[in-house]
């Protein structure tokens, strides 16, 4: 049971803007796809929560933009459960380029956005939060951190 997941990607053409650079929507995409993923990874992809019958529903994100990414980059979304309560939990993201360096020796990686989404769990028939059922948090280690732990 990891307790980061990293989701790689490139950014296409149709993640830029009008101004050249990832469209900030496209960062909340790509936070949907690695918080899916991870959660997925865990044994929970949507056909699960949907026999449960219950599930996760975005209350807030927030996103820091540090600095844009280009067409070609290769991008990776890091994502960590950093909190998870009665009903709510807490995700976090990196968004990272990584480049080969110059020199060979290794990546470069260059932090692009740091985000955290505060997630309600809710029954999906009475669409009211419900208590998040126990075979779910066991699933997830949480990594009560605002940066991801370095390996």
């Amino acid at each position: 049971m990891p307790a980061l997941f990293e989701l790689p990607l490139r950014v296409t053409a149709d993640d830029i803007d009008p101004l050249g650079h990832v469209n900030n929507i496209q960062y909340l995409k790509w936070m949907q796809s690695a918080a899916l993923a991870h959660s997925a990874a865990q044994g929970w992809p949507h056909e699960e929560y949907v026999r449960l019958g219950a599930g996760w529903v975005v209350r807030t994100h927030t996103i820091e933009y540090l600095q844009p990414a280009y067409e070609g980059d290769e991008v990776v979304v890091i994502t960590w459960v950093a909190d998870m309560k009665k009903v709510t939990s807490l995700r976090r993201y990196h968004i990272e380029r990584r480049r080969p360096r110059e020199d060979g020796s290794g990546l470069a990686v260059s932090l692009l956005a740091r985000a955290a989404t505060d997630w309600a769990f809710v029954d999906y028939t009475s669409k009211l939060p419900r208590r998040i059922a126990p075979e779910v948090s066991r699933s997830f280690e949480i990594v009560p951190h605002d940066t991801p732990p370095q390996p």
